[in-house]
């Protein structure tokens, strides 16, 4: 299909119906829709047809498959640690016996730093820092929508400054890719030094210890605290037990999680944990730690009976199915999306028109509706890093700093798009309605991004 700006209309569509109506679901099938029946030239009886087909299609990707049963088996460890006991020994002995935690202010500075330490891999930081801090936050008053935006601006922003990951590994195969003929310069020293030049994680990062910092929140964020009332904090923390056991029953499993997830990855990758596959490695570590988990609480300290075990199993995986099922119409409408190539069109409208002073921001923004539209880092990544460093050589640019507005653009999206599925898994991870959290972190996404605009602007002026 030619670039067409109609390739726009499936996530705009899909986008603009979440946020009026707050169904996700019904919204993501629209989007879905629109773009078979434009695939189709407009013929809804192929269409329809199409789109159930697809949907159904998406399950024989084996990626895709694992992403759901790892995103709705996560719901299992979560409540295994709940029911154990040790959630609420954790939050009793970080707010009472060491009194390390304090305040509201405490408790998201913790997920803040722990958002920081683990940059494995996005999914995985945003499920640790929402298992850890959700209770712990809303005990002092912060609620699922706060604690998700706290999952969700140090997942993405983090793993793409500290690129020791799957995040790294994909940025050296385009940057090599892209400078095949640049024998001046190496991939590494480009990725490099393009991390400074990632400003908008920067903000995002910066942005989110203000507001922890100064408890101060706008818009729908600010309404959102105001509603958490403590009748509100008690029915979301029902499921705890009274009698508070051990702290060892919630870490070790996030401790197996964590440490099996490297694991796998170095043996996916082959001796090199950079080349394994994110998804390949979380869905085994997750199916492991389910295991060691019986064995813990049902062979070892008989926290539960082998009926009660599998019970909290089940009620788990049953409580993250609607996610799962956001999560698979999400790859569904990125699916369409690529068929489109929605990305590539608004790759398409920069023009050699615009002065070289305005490039780095003009790429960052259109990077930024890319993802945005697409739910992809990753997908515009892969369309913008290589256009980036194109501009760069041909028009006496640094090539650090264009991967660095392209990668920065293509996080933007990651972070706040609702059919991204980090940002699923974020709202997913903090127990938080998945509009609200879009509606709630939006402003604070769009201010950092404002700074990124702003800055990649004074940076192309003075370097020109």
């Amino acid at each position: 299909m030619d670039f067409s700006p109609l390739s726009l209309l499936p996530p705009l569509i899909a986008i603009a119906f979440a946020l009026m109506t707050r169904a996700v679901i019904p919204s993501l099938l629209i989007g879905i829709g629109v773009g078979e029946l434009l695939l189709a030239s407009l013929h809804p009886v192929d269409a329809l047809t199409k789109t159930i087909e697809d949907v159904v299609k998406l399950l024989s990707e084996a990626w895709i498959l694992k992403s759901l049963l790892f995103a709705m088996l996560i719901g299992a460890i979560l409540t295994l640690t709940v029911q154990s006991g040790g959630v609420g020994a954790f939050v009793s002995w970080l707010t009472q016996k060491k009194g390390l935690v304090q305040s509201k202010r405490g408790a998201l500075l913790l997920g803040y730093l722990l958002g920081i330490v683990i940059f494995i891999e996005s999914t995985i930081t945003s499920l640790v820092v929402g298992a850890i801090t959700r209770p712990l936050a809303g005990r002092f008053g912060a609620s699922p929508a706060k604690v998700s935006y706290l999952c969700d601006a140090t997942s993405a922003p983090v793993c793409s400054l500290l690129p020791l990951n799957g995040w790294g590994a994909l940025l050296l195969v385009l940057i090599t890719s892209s400078i095949a003929a640049q024998n001046n310069i190496t991939p590494l020293e480009i990725l490099i030094a393009s991390l400074p030049y990632n400003l908008y994680a920067i903000a995002t990062l910066v942005v989110l210890l203000a507001v922890i910092i100064t408890g101060r929140d706008v818009g729908p964020m600010a309404k959102s605290e105001q509603r958490f009332s403590q009748e509100q904090i008690e029915h979301d923390h029902a499921l705890l037990p009274t009698k508070i056991t051990r702290i060892s029953d919630m870490l070790w499993p996030i401790g197996w999680m964590l440490a099996l997830t490297l694991i796998y990855l170095w043996i996916d990758g082959s001796g090199n944990m950079l080349k394994g596959s994110g998804t390949n490695a979380i869905f085994y570590a997750v199916i492991s730690t389910i295991f060691l988990s019986w064995l813990y609480y049902v062979i070892w300290v008989k926290r539960f009976s082998n009926k009660e075990f599998f019970t909290h199993v089940k009620d788990g995986v049953v409580s993250m199915s609607s996610m799962g099922l956001i999560l698979l119409l999400a790859f569904g409408l990125a699916a369409v999306i690529k068929e489109l190539e929605t990305g590539r069109y608004l790759a398409s409208l920069i023009t050699t028109q615009i002065p070289s002073w305005a490039l780095p921001a003009l790429l960052f923004a259109i990077a930024a509706l890319t993802s945005f539209a697409t739910g992809t880092s990753w997908g515009t990544f892969s369309i913008m890093v290589p256009i980036g460093i194109d501009i760069a050589f041909g028009g006496g640019l640094s090539p650090a700093l264009m991967v660095g507005a392209a990668v920065a653009g293509g996080v933007f999206g990651d972070h706040c798009s609702p059919i991204s599925d980090t940002t699923i898994i974020s709202s997913m991870a903090a127990g938080c309605d998945h509009i609200e959290h879009v509606r709630t972190q939006l402003p604070y996404a769009l201010l950092s991004a404002l700074f990124a605009l702003v800055g990649y602007l004074l940076i192309g002026w003075l370097k020109q």
